[in-house]
């Protein structure tokens, strides 16, 4: 991964090849057998997932999980890097949160406006914004905070297959 590109939100690739399904896999999972690999886990039947060890690995810690599809075109392998799918979900779960009391507050606001009564609850509409964008920038300190382990395993699935992966595809 280049230091030139900015750091997107669940970073993804795709390779095509002439090498099969099975080669690919017994390719990656060789690698991962090898004495002094810096990553773990497995790929299995065109699916898998590479991370860092537990010892290394912390709140913010990347995974990669990796596709791997036979097509009419050659086999094509798709990697997607992001956070754990608990980290994932949490941070979808309070971003929907945020925007669904937004609509409603703002609902419920407008309407008592409409009806000349007091519209007090507006003043939550810009508390929660701060609230969302606080999310939002902790995710983006989370994501620089896993860059260095992201990028071990950039390097890792490139030197486990021999593909020279482009960035951020």
């Amino acid at each position: 991964m280049s230091e030139s590109h900015p750091i997107q939100i669940r970073p993804r690739f795709k390779v095509r090849t002439s090498k099969s399904q099975a080669e690919i896999e017994a390719m990656i999972n060789g690698f991962l057998k090898t004495e002094g690999c810096i990553c773990k886990g497995k790929i299995n039947h065109g699916f898998g997932t590479i991370t860092i060890p537990k010892v290394e690995q912390h709140y913010w810690s990347p995974q990669l999980v990796i596709s791997i599809e036979e097509t009419p075109e050659g086999t094509e392998m798709r990697g997607l890097y992001g956070p754990k799918p608990s980290i994932w979900t949490m941070f979808v779960f309070f971003y929907a949160t945020i925007g669904f009391s937004i609509i409603i507050i703002a609902i419920i606001g407008l309407t008592n406006l409409s009806l000349e009564k007091s519209a007090h609850i507006l003043w939550l509409t810009p508390v929660l914004i701060l609230v969302f964008l606080s999310l939002y920038l902790t995710s983006h300190y989370g994501q620089k905070k896993g860059h260095d382990q992201l990028v071990i395993l950039h390097h890792f699935i490139e030197k486990s297959t021999g593909f020279t992966i482009e960035d951020h595809i």
